[in-house]
């Protein structure tokens, strides 16, 4: 049987949108601990647990690009200097 695969320009659209989301999330938990209004920080919250939804929706989309980055085995060794 045949899978469906995205296109590449769908799977680096997903990709954005996927950051989009991430970031998104991001900023929503951390302005939570700033918030002193209670209905704000619900609607924040709710926010939140919305857009995790959306990024495992994302992430299970993601899994049909046609292509994936490859894993690499040993990591570089880091620059000091």
């Amino acid at each position: 049987m045949h899978t469906q695969t995205l296109a590449p320009h769908e799977s680096m659209e997903l990709h954005e949108a996927l950051n989009f989301k991430t970031l998104c999330l991001a900023k929503s938990k951390l302005m939570q601990g700033i918030v002193f209004d209670q209905e704000l920080k619900n609607l924040m919250q709710k926010d939140v647990v919305q857009s995790i939804q959306a990024i495992a929706d994302l992430q299970a989309i993601y899994a049909r690009a046609p292509f994936q980055a490859p894993l690499l085995q040993n990591r570089p060794t880091p620059i000091l200097n």
